[in-house]
Parts: structure tokens; C-alpha cells; sequence
């Protein structure tokens, strides 16, 4: 792959993580509860870290041609706990703009595991391949919290409307 094609990859990559940092932080503008505002901050923040890693990775491909080793530092499960709280949970409405944000931002997840991962497939340099894998398996556990949420606010609606057909 040509360093011009490469470098596009990395302009796409950040501009998909910027627009997914607008979307959280207007979403957490607009959330109605402490704990739902907090989910929403939470998840602008970690696409504000991917930018960084991201632009860091620009930078050093542009000077030296090479990806740099990418830091791998973080622990999704203890996120995902501190996150992903009973009162976040509840104070979501199901049918309310909360959920259609999850909604939302479960699809514009998708397009990032998409994109990483199939440049992961297609890297020939060891640390672009390693980074890409390491921004799926991330934007991946964001796309399983939105999930989780999704799954329990549809559970909530069926149950409050007597969905079921026993």
C-alpha cells in the first residue's frame, strides 16, 4: 500500500473518532440524568483517546515512514463495571432519545470495528496490523456496553408492556 493510502486510512480513522466524539458529547449535553450524562461523557472521552493515538500515529508515520509501537494500557472490564450501572440502567428511557442515541452510536461503532479490522487484515507492517487490531478490540467493548444497554432497555419496554405472549 502506498504511505498516500496509508496516511488516507489514518485521515478516515481520526475523522470517524472526531465525529464519534461530537456525537457522545452531544448526547451527553442532552441526557436527562447524572448517570446517563456520565455514560455519555465517559464514551466522548475514550474517542478523544483514540484521536490522540490516532494523530500520534500520523505524525509518526509521516516522519518516519513506520507505525511506533501502540500502548495497550487499559482494562475494559473495570470500565465496563464503573459504567455500566444499575441507576444508568434505569434512568434511561426506552423509547426516548437516550436509547435512540445507543441505537445511534451502536451502528456508528460498527463502522469503526469495520474499518479496523479490515485494515488490521491488510497491514503488512507489524505495528499498523497491532494497532488496528488493539482500535477494534476497543471500539468492540464499546459496541458490547451499547449492546448490553440496548438488549436490557428492549427487555425493559416488553416487560412494562406486557409483551409476552404468557
Amino acid at each position: 500500500m502506498t504511505d498516500s493510502a496509508v496516511l488516507d486510512i489514518l485521515k478516515r480513522a481520526i475523522l470517524l473518532e472526531k465525529r464519534g466524539y461530537a456525537f457522545y458529547r452531544q448526547a451527553a449535553d442532552q441526557a436527562s440524568g447524572k448517570a446517563v450524562k456520565e455514560f455519555f461523557d465517559m464514551m466522548a472521552r475514550e474517542e478523544t483517546s483514540h484521536v490522540t493515538i490516532l494523530s500520534d500515529q500520523y505524525k509518526a508515520y509521516v516522519e518516519t515512514g513506520h507505525f511506533k509501537p501502540a500502548k495497550q494500557d487499559r482494562d475494559a472490564g473495570d470500565i465496563s463495571r464503573a459504567v455500566l450501572t444499575r441507576e444508568l440502567k434505569d434512568k434511561i428511557a426506552a423509547a426516548g432519545f437516550e436509547a435512540a442515541a445507543i441505537s445511534a452510536a451502536m451502528a456508528m461503532e460498527q463502522r469503526a470495528i469495520s474499518l479496523y479490522s479490515q485494515r488490521a487484515r491488510e497491514a503488512k507492517d507489524p505495528e499498523e496490523k497491532a494497532l488496528y487490531k488493539w482500535l477494534a478490540e476497543w471500539e468492540g467493548d464499546h459496541l458490547h456496553w451499547l449492546s448490553d444497554l440496548e438488549r436490557e432497555l428492549t427487555e425493559k419496554v416488553w416487560n412494562d408492556n406486557q409483551f409476552w405472549p404468557f
